[in-house]
């Protein structure tokens, strides 16, 4: 078998798309572009596809990613056009590159977050930012099926800063993946319980990026960045 990892991007009112909606939609792309396929054993055999830290739904994002097997050895490149002509517009098969040794979760330790906050002031969000970054912890609430969970976001934000020259003001967030993972909400909740700041309009998070959070440099390393064709190249 040839491994191959893909990166695909949720845009517009895709973003609404649930991680599930997604795995159908994608399997059937799967089917519609001929892709060789391998599957499991058992009894409901099902294409041998991994998909790694799924934003949450409603969250735009311009790095989501997964791995799949395949039976023969494809050109990457042909198998990211023909996945992309398969899906709808909005669900975007950026990059598909042959997997480099190791797992896929071990390149995918944090993430990069715009979060666009419409009729929000500047002096207001930056206020926030800062009262939460002074905070030793900010314990917050999430409802699950098995009832209520805390979790502390301040615990799992690396950066924290506000662009207050965007329109609309955005704040931007470098969260270190962890169990259970903190969504942009959990952040925006953590700024309401310590500053009281609630966005006016409803918030827009997209995720620009994950990887390994390099604080040194203040980058995220490309979790594609040794597959062997970029080598070779």
């Amino acid at each position: 078998m040839q491994k191959l990892r893909v990166r695909f991007a949720k845009r517009g009112r895709l973003r609404f798309t649930s991680h599930r909606d997604f795995q159908r939609a994608f399997e059937r792309a799967l089917r519609r572009a001929d892709v060789p396929m391998a599957w499991s054993q058992g009894f409901t055999p099902h294409p041998r596809v991994s998909y790694a830290g799924a934003a949450p739904t409603g969250a735009a994002s311009e790095a989501e990613y997964l791995e799949l097997a395949v039976t023969r050895v494809c050109d990457p490149a042909e198998v990211r056009a023909a996945l992309d002509a398969a899906l709808p517009p909005g669900l975007d098969v950026v990059e598909v590159v042959e997997a480099a040794p190791g797992a896929l979760a071990d390149r995918l330790q944090a993430s990069s977050w715009a979060v666009e906050l419409p009729g929000a002031l500047p002096a207001q969000v930056e206020a926030a930012a800062a009262t939460f970054l002074a905070a030793a912890s900010v314990p917050v609430e999430r409802l699950t099926k098995n009832g209520v969970r805390k979790l502390d976001p301040r615990a799992a934000v690396l950066r924290l800063e506000v662009d207050a020259a965007a329109d609309p003001v955005t704040l931007r967030a470098v969260v270190r993946h962890q169990s259970p993972t903190v969504r942009p909400d959990e952040v925006l909740a953590g700024l309401r319980l310590v500053a009281d700041f609630n966005p006016p309009e409803p918030p827009r998070p997209t995720r620009l990026a994950q990887g390994v959070w390099d604080e040194a440099t203040g980058e995220m390393s490309d979790p594609l960045a040794d597959a062997p064709e970029r080598r070779d190249a």
